[in-house]
């Protein structure tokens, strides 16, 4: 079996490894194995690599790593075709400069008043990432200088040339220093990308990561539109309307795994999660309990997944859209095993939509876009499944001494058909009474702070457990909850916020007592 790199084998600073850490990914992709050594070492690189390959990464890692906090010259140039994807990028680097100091990265782009970048400019940038115009813009005006740049990144290279834009990077390129090194990222590498290659880049070093050939006929695959707010929700709808005998669910990252594991547990559902952090042992047993039944939903990373053969997973559900898109052909591949049929459910949020393509590009399968699932369609596929139990029962026939009952039943002026319809009312729980609720914005929640965190070891199950444990609140009333150093958030609803406030006074939490009360910072906003 082939070895597993980890971040710790790429020769990466602490720093940064506390970053990609705090990120919560537990293992580098294929394009970032091959890449991030060869930036590191100082060579010209070409990656032929398609977004979704966690290729931003790829070059941001070992950019970090070579930027000198105490020089204030831009010493890092990232060429992005579009103002969205410079927006990204710039992101991707604020996360993983996090432990770096003194690390400044400015996204400049059309669209934004231009005086701000000038401010940021001459305050001293060391990463700038850029659509061609604008930074020739500034280049232009004096406003941006090159004199300090040691590396230039051409993210998207083909993009860029369908947009037009060949002069513009060639112009940018002459203007950098010559010994400056070029790295060129392009999902495809027509000639006018080999040109650029070979007028800018030094023996540049090709790297490619090899695709497979995709099958997955057996497998429906499906997405819907959901906002990370509602994901839970949704998520929990999904199960109670396809009601799988067993569920694979797969977040990106750690923490992710452990989150969703603690809600789904808060809301009744025999969950569990697995990842990397686990220790060998319990993860074979959270593994014997979902092959025995009993756990129906795992919650996994992707590293740790690898290990699960499970032939009977009903259901798969990408949480989170795959950081690769290897991942996701590796996810979809645990059900439809044996030569059963399975079923696959991509959640992608409004800034996903560029991922999904390319896996959809990839795999040349369309992925069926379905509605979010309401309360009452829950409710209808609870009843047609109870009525498809009912015409199963009667021809299996054997109803004798039920049919006694029903008969004293009857005897006492109901008729068949109001016992009937007792009958199902009972099974089904009152199904059907109330009105069905929709998505809609979180305008009835209202946002706790609670004077606990990560320093007290605290964890979202533990805050579940005391909320509804003390005060009476459902578990699965309780929203949204993060963790921070010092203190934590929870989201409640409004009406029993102080209910909340005033049952939790002098309580405990994971047996550290609440010496401040529970605030009431706010409500739930957007993304």
């Amino acid at each position: 079996m082939e070895k597993n790199i980890t971040f710790q084998e790429l020769n990466i600073s602490p720093k940064t490894l506390r970053a990609i850490e705090d990120m919560g990914f537990e293992e580098p992709t294929p394009i970032q194995v091959s890449t991030i050594p060869a930036i590191l070492d100082g060579r010209d690189v070409t990656g032929q690599a398609q977004t979704g390959t966690g290729k931003t990464a790829a070059f941001g890692v070992p950019a970090i790593e070579h930027v000198d906090p105490d020089n204030r010259e831009t010493q890092v140039l990232v060429l992005s075709p579009t103002r969205e994807l410079a927006i990204q990028t710039a992101e991707e680097f604020v996360r993983l400069a996090k432990h770096h100091r003194g690390i400044n990265i400015l996204p400049i782009y059309g669209g934004q008043p231009i005086d701000r970048q000038f401010r940021a400019l001459e305050r001293g940038v060391q990463v700038v990432v850029g659509t061609p115009g604008r930074v020739l813009d500034h280049l232009d005006r004096g406003t941006l200088s090159f004199d300090g740049v040691r590396l230039v990144v051409l993210d998207e290279a083909d993009q860029m040339l369908d947009m037009g834009f060949r002069e513009d990077i060639e112009k940018i390129l002459d203007e950098t220093p010559e010994n400056r090194q070029t790295v060129l990222f392009s999902a495809t590498l027509p000639k006018p990308i080999l040109e650029i290659s070979k007028k800018f880049q030094k023996d540049p070093e090709f790297i490619s990561v090899a695709r497979r050939e995709v099958t997955v006929p057996q497998i429906e695959q499906l997405y819907l539109e959901v906002r990370s707010r509602d994901k839970l929700e949704i998520l929990t709808r999904l199960l109670d309307m396809y009601d799988p005998d067993l569920t694979l669910v797969f977040s990106n990252t750690k923490q992710g795994v452990d989150d969703l594991t603690t809600h789904l547990q808060a809301r009744g559902y025999f969950a569990e999660g697995l990842h990397g952090d686990m220790k060998q042992t319990l993860r074979d047993r959270v593994m014997a309990k979902f092959r025995a039944g009993s756990i129906d939903v795992l919650v996994a990373t992707d590293v740790a997944a690898r290990g699960i053969d499970v032939e009977d997973v009903d259901l798969v559900i990408n949480y989170d859209v795959p950081q690769d898109i290897e991942y996701y052909i590796h996810r979809i591949g645990r059900t439809a095993r044996a030569g059963r049929t399975g079923r696959a459910v991509t959640f992608v949020g409004p800034k996903e939509y560029f991922k999904l393509r390319t896996i959809q590009n990839y795999t040349k399968i369309r992925i069926a876009r379905i509605p979010l699932p309401t309360q009452g369609d829950v409710e209808e596929s609870r009843t047609r499944k109870l009525i498809e139990r009912v015409h199963q029962t009667i021809d299996d026939g054997d109803l004798g001494k039920y049919v006694n009952i029903i008969e004293r039943i009857v005897a006492g002026d109901y008729t068949s058909l109001e016992v009937a319809a007792a009958l199902l009312k009972l099974e089904l729980g009152g199904a059907g009474q109330g009105q069905p609720q929709d998505i809609r914005p979180v305008r009835g929640l209202a946002l706790l702070r609670i004077p606990v965190g990560r320093e007290h070891q605290i964890r979202p199950k533990d805050i579940v457990g005391a909320l509804a444990g003390e005060t009476g609140i459902p578990g699965s009333a309780i929203g949204a909850i993060n963790i921070y150093d010092t203190y934590s958030t929870v989201d409640v609803p409004s009406d029993a916020a102080e209910q909340v406030i005033e049952g939790m006074k002098g309580k405990t939490i994971a047996r550290v007592r609440l010496v401040r009360p529970i605030e009431i910072i706010g409500g739930a906003g957007g993304e």
